[in-house]
Formats: structure tokens, sequence, C-alpha cells
């Protein structure tokens, strides 16, 4: 086994027994700081190698670009955990791993070995994340797949026209979420691991993590017993908080206070609005947005959508275009962001979306493309055969 890339988690030995989206993605951003990600998987390979289209090569040696965009930085074996010495090398790994991360069915791993009752018997300090879609209770029985878990959370039913019927996310928001919550219940466990020594069990389910991320409109109903429905791009809360037409084409105006909204105005050239009794303050820019939209359009029908987000922005009104993913990296370029990173080298070298996070000390590392299906399992079983002296 190589040493791992330098970086904050630089030293950590990461077992991954997930497979498609949440548990890879979890563990993408824990090899992109450092740790030493071993990505275990059937003979047949995670499912997303499949997922195309789109994919990335020829037709013969193409790859799911889905599969790429969360499994970079980690290396690949194959084990058939039917095959005795084949769990018997995956049993061996769990027993050395400071971090397990699985998505199996809840109770799956246990006729293998390897649950966490097992492994942590036998390495204690480990921290073993658990991800499920409805946790370990009667939800057990239950598939966990994203499309799932925004129809049953309430998402959808938030989401699209008032008059239309409920869309889903254009991604998978609450598998990234969970994925998410996975390193952030990874990290303060092994935070807890280094004052105790003890590791711990960390479960995140994904309808869990979609209450938790509906935020204000999970609040509305627990705090406020209003149950949301979908308002198109309008927010509940605030307005203007949309978009609202140009003379070319909708810009997002996020005047979210009364100060922003004042702002606006000026910009726009309507100054008096901002003194109206029926706009003065959020509350009531909310209940009369029926009476302040079309003043608000008729002003910004006046130039192109470019030149009042030059305005507005010089302004220090929050507001922007609506761009297709391309336009959003575009603009990532434009302010400086470095969006895209080259993981690997040589012939290998694959342009990837960059770590979110920024490290002044230990900056994001990106030194293993995604693997080929047991790229690495040559090494790895050698490496798992030996016993420690």
């Amino acid at each position: 086994m190589s040493e791992s890339s330098p970086g904050p988690l630089s030293g950590l030995l990461v077992a991954d027994f997930s497979r498609v989206l949440a548990g890879p993605y979890a563990t993408m951003l824990l090899a992109d700081m450092g740790a030493e990600v071993v990505k275990v998987e059937s003979p047949d390979g995670d499912e997303t190698r499949t997922w195309t289209p789109p994919a990335r090569g020829s037709a013969e040696h193409a790859v799911s670009t889905y599969y790429l965009g969360i499994n970079r930085g980690k290396r690949s074996v194959a084990l058939d955990l039917r095959d005795a010495r084949d769990l018997e090398l995956a049993q061996e790994l769990a027993r050395r791993a400071d971090v397990l991360i699985q998505n199996f069915r809840p109770g799956g791993l246990a006729r293998f070995g390897l649950d966490h009752a097992t492994v942590s018997a036998a390495n204690p300090g480990i921290v073993y994340a658990s991800i499920s879609g409805f946790g370990t209770g009667p939800g057990a029985r239950v598939p966990g797949y994203d499309l799932m878990v925004q129809a049953v959370s309430g998402l959808m039913s938030l989401t699209g026209d008032p008059d239309g019927p409920p869309y889903r996310a254009g991604i998978s928001v609450f598998d990234v979420m969970a994925g998410n919550h996975a390193v952030i219940g990874i990290l303060a466990a092994l935070r807890h691991r280094d004052a105790t020594g003890r590791g711990q069990h960390v479960e995140v389910n994904l309808l869990s993590s979609a209450l938790s991320g509906l935020v204000n409109h999970s609040s509305a109903y627990v705090a406020g017993g209003v149950v949301p429905y979908r308002m198109g791009n309008a927010h509940p809360s605030v307005f203007p908080y949309e978009p609202l037409p140009t003379a070319d084409r909708d810009l997002i105006i996020a005047a979210a206070n009364d100060r922003l909204f004042r702002k606006l105005c000026d910009v726009l050239g309507i100054p008096d609005v901002a003194d109206d009794p029926r706009f003065a303050r959020n509350r009531d820019r909310t209940v009369n947005r029926a009476e302040l939209t079309p003043i608000l359009v008729e002003r910004l029908a006046t130039r192109g959508a470019d030149e009042w987000f030059d305005l507005l922005v010089d302004a220090g009104v929050p507001c922007g275009p609506i761009n297709t993913i391309d336009g959003g990296f575009a603009m990532a370029e434009q302010f400086a962001l470095e969006p895209v990173v080259t993981v690997g080298e040589g012939e290998r070298a694959l342009p990837m979306a960059r770590h979110p996070i920024t490290f002044s000390e230990t900056p994001a590392s990106y030194p293993l493309p995604p693997p080929e299906l047991d790229e690495h399992g040559a090494e790895l079983r050698a490496w798992l055969a030996e016993r420690p002296s």
C-alpha cells in the first residue's frame, strides 16, 4: 500500500463497502482530504459504472461519467463475500481500518461477519458508518433510493408550479446530503476517538437527512403547524426572492431584507417604493407580492439581464442569471474559484469538479483517478494477506 496523500486525514485507512452515490461521494471527499480509501466491489462492480449515457472514452472502453464523478482517490479491489478467501480478506481490511462505511440493507453484512458488532469486537477503535434509506426500524425493509425519499419526505410536493404536478429535484439531492452528513458524523466520531480511544457506530439515513435538509419547510410544519406547498420559484417567506423578467431574459433577484430592497429600488430608479407602507418591511412585501411584482417588472423591462446584473451587483444586491451547467462552470472560472481540477496523470488524467473546501494549510489533493474494477486487486490482496508482526 502506498502512503496516502498529504492532507488533514492523511494516515487514515477507510474501508469503503458502499456503492452508487451517498457512500462513494462521502469516501471521495475523505480521499480528497488525504485518507487512504479502499473501494471494495463485488466481482460485477459498482453498478454506476454502467449508468450511461453520458460516458467518457471510446465506445469499447466507455466509462460512466456518473461513476467517474464520485470515485476519485480510491483503490479498487473486487471481493466476492460468498467466497471464503475473499471474505477473510474483507474481514482483515475491516480489522485494520480506521473507518468503515457501508450502505448494505440494514443487517445485510451480519452474515459475513462485517456488521458493526462483529467488526468493533475485533477493532474497538473503528468508526463504522452505515447509510440506509429509512433507518434500522420498520423502515429497514424498504430499499432506499433518492427519488423515493424526495417523494416521501415531501420535497416533491414543494417542487414545481402551484397548479402543476410535483417534480423531483434535478439531482439526487438527498444522496448527496446524506453523504455529507456521513462525513460530518465520521469526523466527529474520529474526534471522539482521539479523546477516548473508542470508536462508535455512525448511522445516517436518507429520510432523516431529507427532513433536516428541508430546514425552513420542516420548521414550518413542526413549529408552526403549517404544511407548505409548492410555489414554483417563489419563496414563502421572502420577496423578491425569485426570477423576474428583464428586457431579454429572467434574472434571479434575492433582496432578502429591507436594506437590500431599498438598494434594489434605488438602482431601479423607484426609491419611493421602498417607503410605501405596503412594501416597507419584508412581511409587507411578501403579503403584497401581487401588487409589488408588476412595479418591479416594469422597471426591469428597460434593460437586459446582463446590464442589470452589473448594476445590481455593484450596488450590493444579490442577483444572478439562470445558467446551464456550462454557464455555472464559466461563472466559477470568472470568479477565480478554479472549479475544475486534473485528477491523476498521463493518459488517465481526468478533469473533475474540485473539492468544495479550501484549506489554508492542508489542501485537497487528487493523485488517483477513479479506479478501474479491481485495478489494485493484486496489490491489496498481497497487503491484506501479510500478517502484521
